[in-house]
């Protein structure tokens, strides 16, 4: 997931135990877990975050 939100131009901005949180101009902060496997209903939670403006 870290991956795909760099490939959309979000950056790591600092991590906070487990969670990595990436940000991007103009949108609210993204966590995500670093290390774990995400469920496939967040996954599709955060896909539909990014795409919205």
């Amino acid at each position: 997931m870290i991956r795909e939100l760099e490939r959309q131009g979000w950056v790591l901005d600092r991590i906070e135990g487990s969670h990595h949180i990436m940000v991007q101009i103009g949108r609210r902060p993204m966590p995500v877990h670093g290390s774990r496997d995400l469920p496939p209903f967040l996954v599709a939670a955060i896909r539909k975050e990014v795409r919205e403006p």
